[in-house]
């Protein structure tokens, strides 16, 4: 349950039995009115000492919740009923909250920028996907898609970098995996502003390989360098952290996913290069070294998420 309709779902009966005073009923019920005004009124007859100007009903239903032992009989305890009825940490605005957004934006980041590059270079007209790299779709009339896929991503990788700092995981909440996965974020938002050279005869009439590269080109592939070796950096923080905490599954997919990136970043280098026996293949290991790292981030942030989410039912519990 989250938001302003979990706090609509209790009926006043309900709350009534869990608070056992008139006067939380009625600042709860005047809270979802949504007037200042009368939330502070709400707030003064159940005793709360609000500043008039930060007053708002999220703010008063957090405040009736931090009284709520106050307003029992003696040798009875609110929480427990109370928190079987409504989670705390689902109001919005709360640190909890916001965590939870965070991670989900992490979760989020890779099956979508997947899906845009996968769709938009089925359709494309001249490219091949199994020999032409993913940015090169930043190219052409319709290079806004791409470039649209990699502002959107790096964009969540931010987020979710910021949220696996907040979430305080054992194994993501280190400063070194946070770091490195926002480095990747700002890089995917450096190659949304800076557009590949042409590689491999995309766009159709360019040359395979460019015998100076331009400097735009040479930004792109510099804001790489965080994407390509940021995310198996992290993957082995991460896989080191997890061997310590005992979690041996997730260290050996970690490091896994480390050296799949890397090892398959190398051969799509060399198939870009022009190498005769991997040109064809180059756009395949490109796709494979990608989608290798963003699904580590997203089972990443999916067990951060989980672990959060437990740690506060846990919490509301005791």
């Amino acid at each position: 349950m989250s938001g302003t309709q979990d706090w609509k779902a209790l009926p006043p009966a309900a709350l009534s039995s869990v608070f056992n005073g008139p006067s939380c009923v009625s600042a709860y019920a005047t809270s979802l009115a949504g007037s200042r005004g009368e939330s502070q009124r709400s707030a003064n007859s159940c005793g709360l000492d609000l500043h008039p100007g930060a007053v708002s009903p999220a703010v008063v239903w957090s405040a009736i919740i931090d009284r709520a032992e106050d307003l029992q009989p003696a040798g009875r305890s609110a929480w427990p009923r109370y928190a079987s009825l409504v989670n705390r940490a689902s109001v919005p605005g709360t640190p909890q909250a916001w965590t939870r957004r965070l991670l989900r934006c992490g979760v989020a980041a890779g099956p979508a920028f997947v899906a845009v590059f996968s769709l938009e270079g089925a359709v494309r007209d001249g490219y091949r996907p199994l020999r032409h790299p993913v940015s090169s779709l930043a190219l052409g009339p319709r290079g806004w898609i791409q470039a649209g896929n990699f502002a959107v991503a790096g964009t969540l990788f931010l987020a979710g970098a910021a949220g696996l700092a907040r979430a305080g995981d054992a194994v993501a909440s280190s400063r070194s995996a946070p770091a490195l996965i926002g480095a990747a974020g700002a890089g995917l938002i450096g190659a949304a502003i800076f557009s590949t050279d042409p590689v491999s005869g995309y766009p159709p009439g360019t040359p395979d390989a460019l015998t100076r590269p331009s400097r735009t080109g040479t930004l792109h592939n510099l804001a790489a360098i965080p994407v390509f070796l940021g995310l198996p950096a992290a993957a082995l923080a991460c896989g080191w952290r997890s061997w310590l905490a005992g979690q041996n599954r997730f260290s050996l997919y970690s490091c896994g996913s480390a050296v799949t990136m890397l090892t398959t970043m190398v051969l799509a280098g060399a198939g870009f290069g022009q190498s005769p026996r991997l040109v064809n293949l180059g756009g395949l290991f490109q796709r494979t070294s990608i989608i290798t790292g963003f699904a580590w981030l997203t089972t990443l942030s999916a067990q951060a998420l989980r672990r959060h989410a437990n740690h506060c039912r846990s919490s509301m519990s005791q």
